[in-house]
């Protein structure tokens, strides 16, 4: 399942150069599947949408750190653990219950990012 950032983060920032897929973004900044991958031309969102990895997505929070669902493996394929909760010092980056996911199906959004 994906990692979601609480309304507990006191946007600290200290999650965001963790993430080894950029997939924490500031509170009110735009996102695109291409940041900080090698992705271009379309690709399918969780949602089911086709939209050019290099496309500006909205926020998903305007007020705090949030993740693009994704875009997060729960750093598998990266580390033991994801980096984000390690380092959280509120420990709000917590399991997103609504976007269960295998270790197989995270290692295969992980390949499809980072060709």
């Amino acid at each position: 399942m994906a990692i979601i950032i609480t309304d507990e983060c006191i946007n600290c920032g200290a999650c965001e150069p963790e993430c080894p897929n950029n997939a924490i973004y500031e509170g009110g900044m735009e996102w695109a599947i291409s940041d900080g991958t090698s992705l271009e031309g379309d690709y399918k969102l969780e949602t089911g949408q086709i939209v050019d990895a290099k496309a500006s997505q909205s926020p998903i929070d305007e007020d705090v750190y949030y993740i693009a669902p994704d875009k997060c493996t729960e750093c598998q394929g990266f580390h033991e653990e994801p980096q984000c909760a390690a380092v959280c010092p509120v420990d709000c980056c917590v399991p997103d219950e609504d976007r269960v996911e295998s270790v197989v199906e995270l290692l295969e959004k992980k390949a499809r990012l980072h060709l």
